[in-house]
């Protein structure tokens, strides 16, 4: 099928790279130029494992970019809207949403053949049907329906694995105004045939994906209620705590043979320094005040907003413990983005830990593998030195704070060994033994 993308952020240039990869022919839409540049020369604008290799094979081939919409509707099938929904405290800001619908159904005033429109963006439950599809109508003259269709298709995109979340997928949702709808998305999808696909309406389809994430931010958040208690009470490691519940064979089946399956999903019951991102804040946030504005309020999800954005608060009280001034202290943080396997800040818990950090005059010795350049927008150079290998970002610290799961964070032990006097480690992710550091604090300890 011939297909548009508009918008090629994260969302957009994934699905355009992944499906034209399944052997669809892509356009992929966006208003900046260099950007269109960028992709058409194989050079993805975002970090994402495995996009680059994937944007070279089919740039240029199956999927080109262009900043002409027109064109792009015209010569397909299919369209998905795939721009940003910014959160501005009190709801999420549909502007970019509802220009491109006016765009596409501008287009579609002059298009004879039926045109199917995909909401790919994350938008609250009633957006496509009371506000696209509106649009759609009033800019193209037509009936919806009839002249062209319309269709929510939530995205379930982890960053750092989207990639593979997309080329292997768990689940597809088709949520249409109509059968003719869905079966129009369903044909996009056959190149997935051994996915379950659920069929729903739009409003339902938009419910899921924000349920979705709220459970998975739930699970965060609880295990660090729990973990923030263990601390209190004292000889206890929520480490031990939550594999003790994991090990509940609903949540880790036995198999036949007695092996354990594991679940990646249980990686959301582990205790930390809190959740960041585009899409967990945000759309919980979205969420309660969507209910908030139905008359329903959200006393579940409130909670687990509040905990998390508590939780970086748990790591500067670790360090306060050892240290009754940050003036002047020399403290590498390690992991700025806010998962590892992307080069996202947005939301991360390094930012009220770095923030904290150098408002009371620590000197900060920071590392990421990936995320430094996005950092740097957020940080300065006040204060704080960048660093490109982990060995130069541990040199004369007195502290060591682990804000992001990165792998190779993993040699930590064998390089503190080599310090002398060797520094605190605080580790804000559970991620190292304790028994391995001979100075260790960490979240639920």
């Amino acid at each position: 099928m011939n297909i548009s993308v508009v918008g090629t952020g994260y969302v957009g240039l994934v699905s355009g790279v992944c499906l034209a990869e399944k052997g669809h022919t892509i356009a992929c839409v966006d208003l900046d130029a260099a950007k269109v540049a960028k992709i058409n020369q194989g050079i993805p604008p975002i970090y994402e494992k495995g996009l680059e290799e994937l944007l070279q094979r089919n740039a240029g081939r199956s999927l080109t970019a262009t900043t002409d919409l027109r064109t792009a509707v015209m010569e397909s099938e299919v369209s998905l809207i795939a721009v940003g929904t910014p959160f501005d405290g009190s709801a999420i800001d549909l502007k970019y949403i509802r220009e491109v619908a006016r765009q596409i159904g501008e287009v579609l005033r002059d298009k004879q053949s039926y045109h199917l429109v995909v909401v790919k963006s994350t938008v609250i439950p009633g957006t496509t049907d009371d506000v696209v599809r509106p649009i759609l109508e009033e800019a193209s003259g037509k009936q919806a329906g009839t002249h062209f269709g319309v269709c929510m298709n939530p995205e379930f995109l982890r960053e750092g694995e989207a990639i593979q979340d997309f080329m292997y997928p768990d689940r597809i949702v088709l949520g249409g105004i109509d059968e003719r709808s869905n079966d129009k998305l369903g044909e996009m999808y056959s190149v997935f045939p051994d996915v379950d696909k659920l069929r729903t309406s739009c409003k339902t389809a938009e419910m899921i994906k924000y349920s979705a994430n709220s459970l998975l931010a739930t699970m965060i958040s609880f295990s660090n209620e729990i973990g923030n208690l263990c601390a209190a009470l004292g000889g206890i490691d929520v480490v031990d705590v939550m594999y003790g519940v994991r090990l509940d064979k609903r949540l880790m089946p036995i198999m036949p043979d007695g092996t354990r399956v594991t679940p990646s999903f249980t990686t959301y019951l582990e205790a930390g320094c809190g959740f960041g991102g585009s899409c967990f804040p945000k759309d919980v946030k979205a969420l309660i005040a969507h209910g908030r504005a139905a008359g329903r309020p959200m006393d579940l999800l409130e909670a687990v907003i509040q905990v998390n954005q508590q939780q970086p608060s748990q790591v500067l009280g670790l360090l306060r413990k050892h240290f009754a001034s940050f003036a002047g202290l020399q403290v590498a943080v390690l992991g700025l983005a806010f998962k590892p396997g992307t080069d996202d800040v947005r939301e991360s818990p390094a930012i009220p830990v770095v923030n904290a950090l150098l408002a009371e005059g620590a000197v900060v010795s920071a590392y990421d593998p990936i995320a430094t350049h996005e950092a740097r927008k957020l940080f300065g150079d006040t204060g704080i030195t960048y660093h490109k290998e982990l060995s130069d970002a541990l040199a004369g610290v007195q502290a060591v704070v682990i804000l992001t799961r990165w792998d190779e964070l993993r040699r930590l032990p064998g390089m503190l060994v080599e310090l002398e006097p060797q520094p605190l480690l605080v580790d804000g992710r559970r991620m190292l033994d304790r028994q391995s550091v001979a100075r260790y604090e960490g979240i639920g300890l």
